[in-house]
C-alpha cells in the first residue's frame, strides 16, 4: 500500500501522560486530536444552520458519529441540544459521489485467461463501493478510447450484466494504452459529476493494469499533466497492478495512484488488491457528516464552533475531540415559521468560504490543526472549507448567506 504509518505509533508513545512526565515534558496532544474539516455551511431563515463536514484521525475516517457526538458553541456558548434541535441528515441530499473503475482488458490479459479473475475482482469492488456511491466501469486496450462497461445511471442488474460481458472480450488492439485510458478516464468522471444537480460532488478513479503503457498514444508527460490538471485536483485516485510488468512500470503507476496502489504478484493477490481499495473508498465515504441544527440567534453576526466528541469513555467523556468555525449572520431570525432541523440545505455553488476567511473570518483554533495533502495541495487540517463544488477548494462547499 502507498501510505505507510510505521512513525505513528512512535509518535502516540510519546503522548502518553506518564512518559511525559518521566522525560520532564509538557503532555503532547496529539492521540486526542479529531482533524474536522468544514466543507460547506449555510444559514436560512427562520433560524436553519447546516455545516457539511468530515471526521479523520491520522487522515483515517472517523465513521458512525451520532447527533449527540457533535457539541455546538455560538460565540463560546454551548448551545442546548434541546433548543437546537440538532440531527444528522443523510449527505446524499446535499452531495454526490462518484468512483470510476478502470480495467485494462488488452491482450495480456484477456489471452492469458485472466478474464474472469478480473471481472470476479471487479464485481466484488463494485458490490462494495456502490453500497455508498455511484459507480461506472470502463475498459481499455490499445485503442484510442476507453470503453463504457457499465454507466453511472445503471441499476445493480445492469452492472452485473455488463461485467458479464468482459469475461469473452476480445481486444480490437492488443496493447495497452494506459497513459491514455487515464486521460479519458479523468474526463469521463469529471462530466458525469458535472451533470449532477447536487452541489457538493466527489470522484473517485481507479485503473487496474498488468502492465506499463505499450500504445504510446499517450506521453507520461502528457498524462502527468493531466492528472496534475487543477479539474481534477479534488480527485481521489487509486492504482491496482499485477504482472511481473508492473515493476519496470512502478513509476507511471504510483503517479497514477498517488492517494493509494496495490500490487498484486498472483491471482489471490489480485481479489485482495480490488478488495483493500474498495475498503478504503468506502470507509472515506464515511467520514461526511452534515449537521443541521436551530439557532437560538435572532440578529447579529455569529462565530459557530463544531466539536466532534469520539471515544467515550464509560462516563460519557470524550478520549478524542477535533473543532472547526466559522460565522453566520442572524439578521431577521427567529419564528414564525418552526424551524425543521430536517429541512434540507441549499449550498450555493460558488460560495468560497476562502474568500470569507480572507476577509476575516475567523481560523480554526483546535482538534487537528496543522495542514495536509489533499488532491496536491495543501489544506488547512481543521477548518478550511473547500469549494467550488469540488472536493478540495474553497468555494465547493461554500458558505452560505
Amino acid at each position: 500500500m502507498k501510505t505507510s504509518r510505521a512513525f505513528v505509533p512512535s509518535l502516540r508513545s510519546l503522548c502518553s501522560t506518564a512518559l511525559g512526565l518521566a522525560l520532564g515534558l509538557a503532555p503532547l496532544a496529539c492521540a486526542d486530536k479529531l482533524t474536522v474539516t468544514r466543507l460547506n455551511s449555510d444559514h436560512k431563515k427562520p433560524n436553519n444552520v447546516w455545516v457539511f463536514f468530515t471526521v479523520e484521525e491520522d487522515e483515517e475516517p472517523v465513521a458512525g458519529l451520532a447527533a449527540e457526538d457533535f457539541a455546538i458553541y455560538e460565540d463560546e456558548q454551548l448551545v442546548s441540544t434541546f433548543e437546537s434541535k440538532q440531527t444528522i441528515q443523510n449527505p446524499d441530499v446535499a452531495a454526490v459521489m462518484y468512483t470510476l473503475l478502470l480495467l485494462d482488458m488488452s491482450g495480456s490479459i484477456t489471452e492469458s485467461g485472466q478474464s474472469d479473475l478480473v471481472v470476479d475482482a471487479a464485481q466484488g469492488f463494485v458490490d462494495r463501493v456502490g453500497e455508498s456511491q455511484k459507480v461506472a466501469v470502463y475498459a481499455f486496450d490499445g485503442e484510442k478510447d476507453i470503453q463504457s462497461v457499465v454507466r453511472f445511471t445503471e441499476a445493480k442488474g445492469s452492472v452485473e450484466g455488463g461485467l458479464e460481458g468482459l469475461r469473452t472480450y476480445k481486444p480490437r488492439d492488443p496493447s495497452t494504452n494506459l497513459h491514455g485510458a487515464v486521460v479519458q478516464g479523468l474526463a469521463e468522471l469529471r462530466k458525469a459529476l458535472d451533470k449532477d444537480k447536487r452541489p457538493l460532488k466527489f470522484g473517485t478513479l481507479v485503473v487496474f493494469t498488468d502492465g506499463t503503457d505499450r500504445a504510446a498514444r499517450v506521453s507520461a508527460d502528457e498524462m502527468n499533466e493531466a492528472l496534475a490538471s487543477e479539474d481534477y485536483a479534488e480527485f481521489e485516485m487509486f492504482a491496482i497492478g499485477v504482472g511481473a510488468d508492473i515493476e519496470q512500470g512502478q513509476g507511471s503507476l504510483s503517479a497514477i495512484g498517488k492517494d493509494g496502489t496495490e500490487l498484486a504478484s498472483d491471482d489471490q493477490g489480485v481479489q485482495l488488491a480490488f478488495e483493500k481499495v474498495a475498503q478504503r473508498i468506502d470507509a472515506h465515504s464515511k467520514r461526511f457528516y452534515l449537521l443541521s441544527y436551530c439557532t437560538p440567534a435572532r440578529n447579529g453576526e455569529h462565530t459557530v464552533r463544531i466539536e466532534a466528541l469520539a471515544d467515550k469513555n464509560s462516563k460519557g467523556k470524550a478520549r478524542k475531540r477535533g473543532n472547526t468555525s466559522w460565522t453566520f449572520d442572524a439578521k431577521g431570525f427567529g419564528p414564525p415559521p418552526d424551524c425543521d432541523p430536517n429541512r434540507k440545505p441549499e449550498f450555493k455553488l460558488e460560495a468560497s468560504v476562502k474568500a470569507q476567511q480572507d476577509e476575516g473570518e475567523p481560523e480554526d483554533d483546535g482538534g487537528g490543526s496543522g495542514k495536509r495533502k489533499r488532491g496536491g495541495g495543501e489544506v488547512e487540517a481543521s477548518g478550511e472549507a473547500k469549494g467550488s463544488a469540488r472536493f478540495g477548494k474553497p468555494a465547493q462547499p461554500g458558505s452560505g448567506g
